[in-house]
């Protein structure tokens, strides 16, 4: 299903636990990590889509997760024309998707992978909220940099042990997520982590 301009609609999910971490894929049989994502059907609103994504990608249900935000607006991006099937190439041109942040109000044991039998991922990982873009794959690292951002002010707080500090001025923590740094400055990669696929 594709608008007039040719973007597939499409929803992203950022799932977050108790320290603001969030749910890191990684893709089936490859080396690439990435936001659970995937297609809108005919139908479906994108809150449906989400949820439907979110137990077939990651095994949860609706009663293991509290919705706490969505971008506003439509956040698109271009594949490549290498990355785009032959039969689709001349009308498809990508996805344009709104983005939903979870939180975990399960158990990290409710999460299963193996919950459809196409299996979009087959580990996963806890990381701090500012992914770094460089593992992104190119062309989505503009949108995984605007929906964080656009989501960023919905954060709960974490691991305030003094109501009295003022804003900013919170001594650092070794057991506190960073939640502050702009997406552009994220840390580095990890040595040999290739970039995301492309699929979905």
């Amino acid at each position: 299903m594709l608008d007039r301009e040719g973007f597939r609609p499409n929803v992203g999910i950022v799932l977050l636990n108790g320290r603001n971490q969030v749910f890191w894929g990684k893709r089936l049989r490859t080396h690439s990590w990435q936001f659970p994502q995937g297609g809108i059907k005919h139908g479906e609103s994108p809150e449906q889509a989400m949820l439907r994504e979110l137990h077939e990608e990651v095994g949860l249900m609706p009663e293991h997760v509290q919705i706490i935000g969505r971008t506003r607006d439509w956040l698109r991006y271009e594949v490549p024309e290498h990355y785009i099937r032959k039969d689709a190439r001349g009308h498809y041109k990508g996805q344009k998707q709104i983005w939903f942040l979870l939180r975990l109000v399960g158990r990290d044991c409710d999460m299963n992978l193996r919950a459809t039998t196409h299996p979009e991922f087959d580990a996963w990982r806890w990381n701090d909220y500012w992914v770094p873009l460089d593992v992104v794959i190119e062309f989505k690292r503009g949108v995984y940099e605007m929906a964080l951002t656009e989501l960023a002010r919905f954060l709960p707080r974490v691991n305030h042990h003094n109501r009295y500090l003022r804003s900013g001025m919170r001594a650092y923590r070794h057991d506190d997520v960073a939640i502050s740094a702009p997406a552009s400055s994220a840390a580095a990669p990890t040595p040999g982590q290739p970039p995301l696929a492309a699929a979905d």
